[in-house]
């Protein structure tokens, strides 16, 4: 039988296909954009990479602060929606604001503004998943979500990059380009989520009680002392903040790896670009094998795929070998983070996703933080760039084993 997304569904993944558009810009133009104020301002390249590194940091580190204690909150009856809406305006009217600055200092403190914004919408967008589909139909639901968001990104990002390029034959400056690519991603993530914030009812809640925010930090306390006692759910966020740590690295440092390996810059982009096209097909092919191969046996595929595409790294030093990087990546980077995401949300209390995806999120964020310095530390200690990347297949092996520990402890507790 043909796999149909409901109205409700399809409003979600809708989400996805938006918010999708500002990650590609994260990952391309903003740091070309700040490459050109901080160089306007004489900062050196050291510098500038520094204190670009420190912004995604900070706006790491907020969310990883603030993502369980707002998922708490979000948990009580009506609140999830509410505050989905407000950290993502934060993210919209900060992706606007960038367009206009000429500071460095300043574009680096609204960034911060907009990607805190994205990063913590996606903690409640997550939250969503139990609420709007049924758990037999989460893996198919998260898969689309993560295909039709790769494949949707590409729309605004070619269209801004175009405009980026070439706005000075039509008489635009180059901020003015800025402005209207900017524009362009915040009206694209901004009209995506309307239909989800007009439809969305959340299913699972905590009934609110006289002290929104006490009741809510105490529900988040025992969600910690609970998960230390649930073996399974402890065991996947250790094994996803180690195989997710690979994952996020590699798309965080693509771009830098091979412009360190000296690789042509617009052949870098073009790579992402394909590495975008070749997801798409891929989660949706891997989303539906779920229904005749078990979500775990799939999940294991990617995280040894990846390990494989790690050691690989060791020997790229050609366009070429990074082109192939490109299309491996692309065939196992969405499907991970896609059934990552439904597989958590099958084992966690349906009424507690605010606070569970919060932690969840706090184990993909941090990851990212620790493997792009381990790659750092790593390529500088031994002078190799391809030594510090194919390093992360330690990641995903230690990944790999602790994972395949919590699927089989959550197969022996589902044959309780």
């Amino acid at each position: 039988m043909k796999f149909k997304l409901t109205k409700m569904e399809k409003n979600w993944v809708l989400y996805d296909v938006g918010n999708s558009a500002f990650t590609m810009m994260v990952s391309t133009i903003f740091p070309i954009y700040f490459n050109t104020l901080a160089g306007n301002a004489g900062i050196s390249d050291v510098d500038y990479l520094a204190y670009w590194g420190y912004a995604v940091s900070v706006s790491t580190l907020l969310v990883a602060l603030i993502g369980p204690t707002l998922g708490a909150v979000a948990d009580t009856k009506n609140y999830k929606k509410k505050i989905f809406g407000i950290v993502m305006a934060a993210g919209i009217a900060g992706c606007i604001l960038l367009g206009f600055l000429s500071s460095w200092f300043w574009f680096l403190v609204v960034f911060i503004l907009a990607k805190t914004g994205y990063s913590a919408s996606l903690v409640f967008y997550d939250a969503m998943l139990p609420d709007i589909t049924e758990p037999e139909r989460m893996d198919r639901v998260s898969s689309h979500g993560y295909a039709w968001g790769y494949i949707g990104s590409c729309i605004p990002f070619a269209i801004s990059l175009l405009i980026v390029l070439f706005g000075g034959n039509i008489g635009l400056s180059a901020q003015q380009s800025m402005i209207i690519a900017f524009l362009i991603t915040a009206v694209w993530w901004g009209c995506s989520a309307l239909p989800l914030m007009k439809n969305y009812k959340q299913r699972y809640y905590a009934q609110a009680g006289n002290h929104i925010i006490r009741d809510s930090f105490r529900r988040l306390g025992h969600t910690f002392r609970e998960l230390v006692k649930e073996k399974h759910i402890f065991l996947f966020l250790l094994a996803f903040f180690f195989y997710i740590d690979g994952v996020y690295t590699v798309i965080d440092m693509a771009t830098a790896y091979g412009q360190a390996l000296g690789l042509d810059s617009n052949g870098l982009l073009v790579a992402l670009l394909v590495t975008q096209i070749v997801a798409f097909p891929s989660v949706l092919i891997f989303g539906r094998l779920v229904k005749k191969i078990s979500p775990e046996k799939i999940i294991t595929v990617c995280i040894a795929a990846y390990f494989c595409i790690a050691i690989y790294a060791y020997w790229l030093d050609t366009q070429l070998d990074f082109w192939i990087l490109a299309v491996l990546v692309g065939m196992f980077q969405g499907t991970i983070q896609a059934l990552s995401r439904s597989y958590f949300a099958k084992i966690i209390p349906a009424e507690k996703s605010g606070e569970y995806f919060g932690i969840y999120d706090i184990c993909g964020k941090g990851a990212s933080i620790i493997g792009t310095a381990f790659v750092s530390f790593l390529s500088q200690i031994t002078g190799s760039v391809n030594m510090g990347v194919s390093a992360l297949s330690v990641m995903f092996f230690i990944g790999l084993l602790l994972f395949l520990k919590a699927a089989k402890l959550n197969t022996v507790r589902n044959l309780d």
